[in-house]
């Protein structure tokens, strides 16, 4: 449920990583070619990008189907970035959470997205949400799964784990709680990208020193794309990337 992809690179139009390829993140709102749940992601998207010189990165986020938004297309022409966050929703369940339900979340330097669903939603995470203290349980931008997820992870960065560090542990604890769980994460900060890959697909392509592009699927039939094997970590740069195996939770 849902696609996203992440990117740290040389300046680049919206556009040149979202609407032109061929399978780029715009064709993956209605044909995906990867996606294990779900058809159609048409419930929202979202992008968030980083200006040069400005640690706080921008945000456009909207309800409806990208295909829709006419303004998007034309922003994403002329808008540059070095680094960005976007994905196209297909919503685990029928809400009013509108555009503060599509990712990416973001809080300070940090942007994420969440490709998945959390299993038994809410009850089976109710645990881990009263653990929060109140004061970031009643900021939540939404009431879905994913920006509880969120929250999880961004409490996390806010006491000072490493971001690889935040959405590993994060995955293992909504796994344990919720075992059927799908969490693919996305995080970055502008600089470097962490993700995750449960329960779904993962790729990257990698040009060490230049560039790093972590998606849900390939947006092209570059033959360098490579999968992230399932139950792995990834931390990445514009220089390399590292994989690590996730162990399963203990039942």
């Amino acid at each position: 449920m849902c696609r996203h992809i992440a990117y740290v690179g040389p300046p680049v139009p919206l556009g040149e990583l979202l609407v032109e390829p061929v399978h780029g993140l715009y064709r993956q709102s209605w044909t995906p070619r990867l996606q294990r749940n779900g058809t159609v992601n048409a419930d929202g998207f979202g992008v968030g990008w980083y200006a040069e010189g400005d640690p706080v990165p921008a945000r456009y986020r909207r309800s409806g189907p990208i295909w829709a938004d006419v303004t998007f297309t034309d922003l994403a022409r002329v808008i540059r970035t070095g680094a960005l966050v976007a994905a196209v929703r297909d919503a685990t369940m029928a809400s009013a959470d509108g555009a503060a339900g599509a990712a990416p979340f973001g809080s300070g330097p940090w942007l994420l997205s969440h490709n998945g669903a959390v299993a038994g939603w809410p009850q089976s995470v109710a645990p881990l949400a009263a653990a929060l203290p109140a004061a970031e349980l009643l900021s939540l931008e939404a009431r879905c799964d994913a920006a509880l997820v969120w929250a999880l992870v961004l409490h996390r960065l806010r006491n000072g784990d490493e971001p690889a560090q935040a959405l590993a542990d994060t995955v293992l604890e909504i796994a344990a709680a919720a075992p059927a769980s799908r969490l693919n994460l996305l995080l970055s900060d502008g600089e470097t990208v962490a993700a995750t890959a449960w329960g779904d697909t993962l790729w990257y392509l990698n040009e060490p020193g230049r560039r790093t592009v972590v998606a849900s699927e390939p947006y092209d039939d570059d033959p360098h794309w490579r999968e992230v094997p399932d139950r792995t970590l990834l931390a990445a740069s514009r220089t390399d990337v590292l994989l690590t195996p996730l162990k399963e939770p203990l039942a």
